[in-house]
């Protein structure tokens, strides 16, 4: 920095390596707020979490790179030791400091640069606002209201794991059949058991009551949403093989044993006039492992 002249403060023109410096933190910088846009694009999209795990990584990356470079090549750097001598310093010291925030090429005087950061920041905050539309029911079902819902409802046929309707002659006698609503067989809540117990033997009514001993349960354990796979035959009594909860079905499938606390939702039925297996609504209760409103 050039002495002063008549008491102004001279000044230089940036290097050329300053110049490819503040192009390269610019770049960074638009680079970070294109990734910001595309987070929140995708996330409106519903996209997928990968994708917009890809964008907050390029939204920050280009910041980090942005204020990376801006500190190691346009910051000036270095250790200085001088002696104390008053509290006011000289003359030639206020010129410097003057010239160090008024220059050209002052960090505090790049406008282009503070603009570019303000426009990465400002787009990542806005950003991070689109997450909170998942906070709010607006357009798509309350979280809460999806986990109790299943596929199961009036009119809805029972089908085996080929998709072929059953009637109550396809369930026999002290066996567990696996089934399924018609058409959604992939859907995770909605597999069920039905089973044909001996309906003098019922300590408890079933939730969803049953037909002449024929009765539908969900497949899925209470504790962790496992599957209920192993019937004990005789017993009347099924058990998840993960973690061990067993459940009496005479006794309206409440756990007996193992680290499950309620017992197995039930599943209203009918015979419909085609003569095949109907539900008459849904779960008797939510299905699975339990969840913040309902441990």
């Amino acid at each position: 920095m050039a002495g002063p002249e008549g008491g102004g403060v001279s000044r230089r023109t940036p290097s050329k390596s300053e110049r490819a410096a503040s192009r390269r933190i610019a770049a960074a910088f638009l680079v970070s707020a294109a990734g910001a846009v595309g987070f929140a694009v995708t996330y409106g999209l519903n996209g997928g979490t990968q994708w917009e795990g890809v964008c907050l990584a390029v939204a920050f990356a280009g910041l980090a790179v942005g204020l990376a470079v801006w500190s190691r090549r346009l910051v000036p750097v270095g250790g200085y030791v001088e002696e104390h001598e008053g509290f006011v310093p000289p003359p030639a010291e206020q010129a410097m400091t003057a010239a160090v925030f008024r220059a050209p090429e002052s960090p505090t005087r790049r406008w282009g640069l503070l603009a570019a950061l303000g426009f990465a920041l400002t787009a990542l905050g806005v950003a991070a606002l689109f997450p909170l539309r998942s906070l709010l029911p607006w357009d798509r079902q309350r979280p809460t209201r999806s986990l109790k819902d299943t596929p199961w409802g009036p009119g809805v046929r029972l089908v085996d794991d080929q998709g072929r309707p059953l009637r109550p002659d396809d369930v026999p006698a002290d066996t567990m059949v696996a089934v399924f609503p018609e058409g959604r067989i992939d859907v995770g809540d909605a597999p069920a058991f039905a089973v044909r117990l001996n309906p003098e033997r019922f300590i408890r009514h079933p939730a969803g009551g049953h037909l002449g001993g024929l009765v539908v349960w969900s497949l899925l354990c209470t504790h962790a949403g496992c599957p209920v796979r192993l019937y004990l035959k005789g017993a009347g009594r099924v058990l998840c093989p993960c973690h061990q909860s067993s459940f009496d079905l005479l006794a309206g499938a409440r756990p007996i044993a193992g680290p499950a606390a309620r017992p197995l939702p039930g599943l209203p039925i009918e015979v419909g006039p085609d003569g095949f297996l109907r539900a008459t609504g849904d779960f008797t209760a939510p299905p699975g492992a339990g969840f913040w409103s309902r441990p």
